[in-house]
């Protein structure tokens, strides 16, 4: 990548591009199941998401995209209302270029800009990829979860 690339809200026409990233970032999901969240996302059918920035290069190619929500309450957080950073992914050609930075920056210049003071991520325990780069981005390691459930 030859220069910064632009993050700005997701498009209509950003569609195919976040649909790959997605099937991409979370396989256990359908890509059909993902088509028809982005199709009710930008239809503004859904509260979470609240947010989608993709990042795109100069050429317009798509480089990676951060989904945001604000949730009441995050580990290890306090303040009542905290942006969180529900899917992060940057395209495997462009990581460690600063792609994945640029993404959390700008959702931090949204969260600032709907009144939190604190952001909050997670990943499986497992991801140590994932672990590096959001250490890189700045957030620090607060909890480690392991999750149950049991059908009633």
């Amino acid at each position: 990548m030859d220069s910064s690339p632009l993050v700005r809200p997701v498009e209509t026409t950003d569609s195919a591009s976040w649909l790959s990233m997605r099937c991409e970032l979370w396989p256990d999901g359908t890509c059909q199941e993902h088509q028809s969240e982005i199709a009710e996302f930008l239809s503004g059918k859904v509260a979470r998401p609240a947010a989608v920035l993709i990042a795109v290069a100069p050429d317009g190619e798509a480089l990676g995209f951060a989904e945001l929500s604000i949730r009441p309450y995050a580990e290890e957080c306090y303040s009542g209302n905290v942006a969180f950073l529900e899917g992060w992914y940057v395209v495997p050609s462009a990581r460690r270029q600063g792609v994945g930075v640029a993404l959390v920056k700008a959702a931090e210049h949204w969260a600032r800009g709907r009144g939190c003071t604190e952001f909050a991520s997670d990943t499986r325990l497992t991801n140590s990829a994932s672990t590096s780069a959001h250490l890189a981005a700045g957030f620090t390691d607060v909890d480690q979860v392991r999750c149950f459930r049991k059908p009633l």
